[in-house]
């Protein structure tokens, strides 16, 4: 008999390459317990893992494509773990999230396939609902410098132009400012494998929100 379920999980196979340095890295900078909302989860593949692997956290996988949330539940649903909730309808330019008091966001291959207005949000949202000390983590390609750190990350770059005029690998220095005007410091940049980065960022205690 077919497992509608089954049908229903996509699968992403440069999800299942990064997934592992990813995680690497948020074993070492999100806390052991608390809340964290990934935002576009894409298949959901992500969410098991990390939530699987980090079984302290309560984990909030969000999406605003409909297949993609039916994909993630459908990963939660077979993976059958306690700490993963149904993925929200998440907007990053809506004002409700749907979620506050947050202890950590996580956004992954997301700003360089939107509008550089869903960083703003992103940053904007995230500065206003992360407890002091929260992180936020991005993972993606960017520009250091204004100039691109190689030159698939620059045929991609055109690529994803060609596609949307605004859409685009980004400057790091301009993402790094966005997170200081939202009381968010950044650690110092991680290399991750295939030319991408890991940006960390922590809300500053006290920093006033927006």
């Amino acid at each position: 008999m077919t497992n509608p379920q089954a049908a229903l999980r996509q699968h992403s196979p440069s999800a299942e390459r990064n997934r592992e340095p990813i995680l690497a890295v948020l074993r070492t900078v999100l806390p052991a317990t608390g809340r964290v909302l990934e935002i576009a989860s894409g298949t959901g593949q992500h969410a098991v893992c990390f939530a699987g692997a980090l079984p302290g956290l309560d984990w909030q996988p969000s999406d605003l494509d409909a297949q993609a949330r039916a994909s993630i539940a459908a990963w939660v649903a077979h993976a059958g773990l306690a700490n993963v909730r149904a993925p929200l309808a998440l907007d990053v330019h809506q004002p409700d999230w749907g979620v506050d008091a947050l202890d950590a966001v996580v956004c992954i291959n997301m700003i360089h396939i939107s509008p550089w207005s869903a960083a703003q949000a992103l940053f904007a949202g995230a500065g206003n609902r992360l407890m002091d000390g929260g992180v936020l983590y991005l993972y993606g390609p960017y520009k250091r410098g204004g100039a691109h750190t190689s030159p698939s990350n620059d045929a991609f770059d055109r690529q994803l132009r060609s596609r949307d005029p605004a859409w685009g690998v980004r400057d790091m220095e301009a993402v790094i400012a966005l997170g200081a005007a939202a009381g968010l410091e950044c650690d110092e940049p991680i290399a991750m494998p295939a030319n991408n980065f890991s940006l960390v960022f922590r809300r500053r205690r006290g920093a006033v929100r927006g």
